[in-house]
Formats: C-alpha cells, structure tokens, sequence
C-alpha cells in the first residue's frame, strides 16, 4: 500500500475541497492509504468513512497569509501543514500533499524534510498545459528560489530529466534554458554559463534556448530557468488564460448569433478550460526535498487536489528521490 500524508487544511477552500479529493482518490486506487492532518471535526462533515483514510486531530493551521511562515513553522510544530511533513520524516508516510502557502510549504520542506544529500537547492517544478500537441512539459524552477547559480540549473535539469523519464514516461526527455533569445550568447551571465554547462552535461539532452512565447509549442519536455523568471511567466501565462475566456465569454453573451454557435463550439471551450486549469495537472512536485512533495494549487477544488494525490502516488511508485541520490552518489564517486 502507499501511504500519503494530507494536510487537510491547506488551501483557499479547506477543508471541504481537500476532502472532497481525499474521497474521490481512496474510490480510484484501491492502492492508497491517507493520513488527514487537521480538524477532525471539520473534516468529517465532509469525509466519506473509509479503513484507508485516518484522521490525526491537528486543528492548528498556517494561514494563507501568514507573513513569517518560517518563524510560525519553527515555533509552532503542531500545525496540519508541518504534522504532515513530519509524517514523511518518520516513514509513517511516502509523501505529502498539500495546497498551503508556497512559501510554507518550502520552509517545512527544509526544516522538517532537509535536502538530497548533494542536493544544493529545491525547486518547484510545474507541469504546463497540453495545448494540442500532446507534448507534457514541466517548467522549473517556478518559485522556491528567487536567485539560483548556473550549477543549480545544471541538477535541477538533471533531477527534472529522471522525474519526466520515470513518472511522465518520456525516454529520453528534452532540456531547454528559458531566455531572452535563442542564441548561445544570449541572457544574463548565469544563464550563458548553464547554457555551456548544459551542453556538456551527460545526464541531459539539451536543445538550447527557449523563449517564453514558444515554451507552450518547443520540442522541449523540460524547461528551466530561476525561480523568480518562473513564477513570472507562469503567471503571466495564467492571467493571459483568464483574460481570453472573460473576452470569449463577453463576445458570446454579446449577441444571440454568437450565443447560437457557442452551442456548436461548447466541447472545443470545454476542452481548453480542462486543458489550461489545474485539475489535470495537479500541482507541483518539490524536487531536491528528501522525501516526495506535492504542491496543489493554494485554490483547488476537489478534482484538482485528487490529481495532485494521483500525482503523488505515480511518484512513489516511481522511486524518483532514491534515483536522483543514486546519480548525485555515482558523480560524488
């Protein structure tokens, strides 16, 4: 069985949504049991009973707008967020997931979970939408470290190739440096640097640089770049997506022909919003913690923080963190 720990209260609507995931995980995998770390009364309003789902009573919480999350983490050990690391730390559990405050989640990370020996930074790594070329790509950093250095790109690159070759299935996945341009020369010094390191790295294979307005259409599986230019573009690239619908949706209300081949378009909608919302992609996994972690959406529904628990889930089974060691043990040999 593969035990996960949930920390139930995280996230803009817990814990109904976070429990509402929990449900309608425990009826998908018949593989998987859940710790709950959070109210216990006010998960049960919502929990469908189960002998694979336990609740440990932890009715502390982080807020989502808590400015010191890691004063708050150090001094207060008892909240659903920090339990449920620690779960991982004492193998009651395989991994967390959780839909707290980003920063929170890193700090917990750090303190309670600690890096990969020879891991020199963590950094959260996105799945990017499906756009239509059935291509998944993942983009990293997208904000645990505001600065990195050119050889954090270079095992980030490294860990990012095993997680999208063992968990997403791709055989031989494709690297590329997010940048300005796409010449060799381009960008700030770290990234000419990580380019040329890049291109003698023997754990990758490197395409080159990608700018941002072709990271949804590259040839590319993996993207990386800081954490700061990550979480820009990838909120930029979010606003952009709601921007659109909120214009498609004013343009179809805007007459009754539009209304009329708005019925004949409906699927093509549905299938873009699908496509460009969290519930397939599930969250984010923090890559370089010792022990798996999944990021959801600080706003999950239930559809989306079930995908992060099935994201989870394929990552245990698919022993990343201890394959990820084995490569930082065979270059420190």
């Amino acid at each position: 069985m593969i035990k996960l720990a949930i920390d139930a209260m995280g996230g803009d609507f817990a814990p109904e949504e976070i429990v509402k995931g929990v449900n309608l995980s425990i009826k998908e995998y018949e593989d998987l049991e859940l710790i709950l770390y959070g109210d216990e009364e006010q998960i049960k309003k919502y929990l469908t009973p189960s002998n694979r789902v336990t609740i440990v009573h932890t009715p502390m919480v982080i807020s989502m707008g808590e400015e010191d999350p890691r004063r708050e983490i150090r001094n207060n050990k008892d909240t659903s967020l920090v339990q449920a690391f620690t779960a991982v730390k004492e193998d009651l559990a395989s991994g967390v997931v959780t839909a707290g405050p980003t920063q929170a989640v890193v700090v917990s990370a750090h303190v309670v979970l600690r890096r990969i020996k020879g891991m020199s930074r963590m950094a959260l790594c996105l799945g990017l939408p499906d756009l239509g070329d059935g291509k998944q790509r993942l983009l990293l950093d997208s904000g645990a470290n505001l600065e990195l250095k050119a050889e954090h790109l270079v095992q980030l690159a490294e860990y990012a190739t095993i997680y999208m070759r063992e968990v997403m299935g791709v055989k031989e996945p494709v690297v590329g440096l997010l940048n300005i341009g796409t010449e060799e020369a381009k960008g700030r010094e770290i990234d000419i640097e990580a380019y040329h390191l890049l291109k003698d790295n023997k754990n990758v294979t490197f395409f080159g640089n990608i700018e941002p307005k072709e990271m949804l259409a590259s040839p590319c599986d993996i993207l990386v770049t800081d954490g700061y230019t990550g979480n820009m573009v990838m909120k930029t690239a979010e606003g952009v997506a709601i921007a659109i619908g909120r214009v498609l949706k004013q343009g179809i209300m805007a007459s009754t022909k539009a209304k009329f081949g708005y019925l004949f378009m409906k699927g093509v909608f549905k299938e873009l919003k699908n496509k460009t919302t969290a519930d397939s992609i599930g969250g984010a996994i923090l890559i370089g913690a010792d022990g798996i972690v999944i990021k959801a959406h600080g706003s999950s529904n239930a559809t989306s923080f079930h995908a992060a628990i099935g994201l989870a889930r394929r990552t245990v089974l698919a022993n990343v963190a201890e394959k990820m060691k084995a490569i930082i043990g065979a270059k420190d040999e």
